[in-house]
């Protein structure tokens, strides 16, 4: 008997979709960090990484064409601009391959559990398998050029012990409880995507062109640093290490390597993605001014979004994802 292929659900068609728009906007930043960068171990691993993704792509749109949706437009050469000066230092392109790739294992693995046929099973498998690839070799060449920093240590306890009481969750008075090892997990990788979008805000404010995506940039800058300050005296509190900033990575270029589009649309995903990290943050807080703090930052960053979406769509940069067929027009044909 002759296997059953079955159509791809909304879902799936909505994973491919958005793996294929966002990994377009991550490849062309890739391909301009490979054309800058001079040392040749980090050359080579954007090299993997164009390469990886080059045929990623192709089998998304083969995915796509083959249910008869037209492949979305993305972002391509156009959105890289020749002759720019430099923008960055090699040492923050890598810091960005490594925090991009975790963003990319994480969509992965959500693409995967979305997916019921097995042909796309399969292949997010194997994006998923390329993404562990690149993040132990960046982890390691971080490691090996003394750029990763760990998260801080904690000491053990010598018995475990049950949580007695209210005093755990109060966050707000002088004898609070210290931050506890899942907290941390949350708080550490929030602090070091904030930091991210600051560096690529300050990046991209030097450089935009348009007056309002320019402001924009500028909005997001002090929004970043002022969560990364937030969240950096959370952990001061307890006497514990806040990462280091990124800012001075930066050159002093003017000249944009990348459209406006690109930067803006690249700016609006990190922030929409953080959103999902902020709620686990907050998830998995039980201290009552952490809480607080990850409500703060989710409610100012659907605020900043919101000024995202306005932004995008008044300069019809906003690529609109497949809907669901309208049968309220289709029925007044």
């Amino acid at each position: 008997m002759d296997k059953v292929i079955f159509k791809l659900t909304s879902t799936e068609i909505g994973t491919l979709w958005g793996e294929y728009v966002h990994g377009s906007a991550v490849d062309v930043v890739n391909r301009y960090m490979f054309r800058i960068v001079e040392d040749e171990n980090i050359k080579t691993l954007f090299d993997e990484a164009v390469k990886t993704y080059g045929k990623q792509k192709q089998q998304i749109a083969t995915f796509l064409e083959k249910e008869g949706f037209p492949i979305p437009i993305g972002f391509n050469e156009s959105d890289l601009l020749p002759g720019a000066k430099r923008l960055f230092s090699d040492s923050f392109c890598l810091q960005y391959l490594h925090i991009i790739t975790l963003h990319g294992m994480l969509g992965h693995t959500t693409a995967l559990s979305a997916s019921v046929r097995k042909d796309l099973r399969e292949f997010y498998d194997t994006c998923d398998n390329d993404g562990k690839t690149m993040y132990h070799k960046t982890i390691e060449l971080l490691l090996e050029k003394g750029l990763y920093q760990r998260d801080p240590y904690f000491y053990p306890e010598e018995t475990p012990e049950y949580v007695r009481g209210q005093k755990f969750l109060d966050g707000f008075f002088w004898n609070k409880r210290p931050i506890s090892s899942t907290e941390m997990i949350a708080l550490s990788f929030n602090m070091k995507k904030r930091i991210l979008e600051k560096t690529l805000s300050i990046a991209f404010s030097q450089v935009a062109q348009q007056e309002d995506v320019r402001k924009f940039f500028m909005s997001t800058q002090e929004v970043s640093n002022d969560q990364i300050q937030a969240l950096g005296n959370i952990l001061r509190g307890d006497n514990l290490p806040v990462p280091t900033s990124w800012e001075t990575e930066i050159t002093t270029s003017t000249e944009s390597p990348f459209s406006d589009k690109l930067m803006l649309y690249h700016i609006g995903f990190l922030m929409q993605a953080s959103q999902a990290y902020h709620g686990t943050g907050l998830a998995s807080a039980m201290r009552a001014d952490l809480v607080a703090q990850y409500e703060k930052i989710i409610l100012r960053n659907l605020m900043v979004t919101k000024e995202w979406f306005d932004l995008m769509t008044k300069h019809q940069w906003l690529e609109q994802p497949p809907l669901a067929p309208n049968r309220r027009m289709i029925q007044n044909v």
